[in-house]
């Protein structure tokens, strides 16, 4: 973990095939948001792209290595004071060349805060 108990892992399902449902409970006392932003903590974006990247890596039994994002949206703020339990739906296949495809949407409640399709290396 990147960030030292910035997150949780509640529950990890293998839903069917390469599908996966994660729930994790975000830390609203971490550091990372005393500064992003004092008085208003909103979750950095590029934490929930790591976040995605950890939890692909305790599936598939690999470092990865980002290598290209095709889309990322933003949807809604998550702030973590009102909605610290976040589900996580993964979609995670390895091609033939040995490239990781995951596309994934991320949501509180039944809010979409993040979609996003990425490409990554094992290393």
């Amino acid at each position: 973990m990147l960030l030292k108990d910035f997150y949780n892992v509640v529950s990890l399902e293998n839903t069917i095939g390469s599908k996966y449902l994660i729930t994790i409970k975000v830390n609203e006392n971490h550091d990372v948001f005393k500064g992003h932003f004092p008085g208003n903590p909103i979750m950095p974006g590029v934490c929930m792209m790591q976040i995605i990247k950890e939890l692909s890596e305790q599936i598939t039994e690999s470092s990865l290595f980002m290598q290209t994002l095709t889309n990322v949206k933003f949807m809604a703020l998550i702030n973590p004071f009102i909605n610290s339990k976040l589900v996580l739906e993964l979609d995670i296949n390895t091609t033939e060349d040995g490239l990781v495809k995951i596309k994934n949407t991320t949501y509180f409640n039944e809010t979409i805060a993040l979609k996003l399709s990425s490409v990554y290396r094992k290393i």
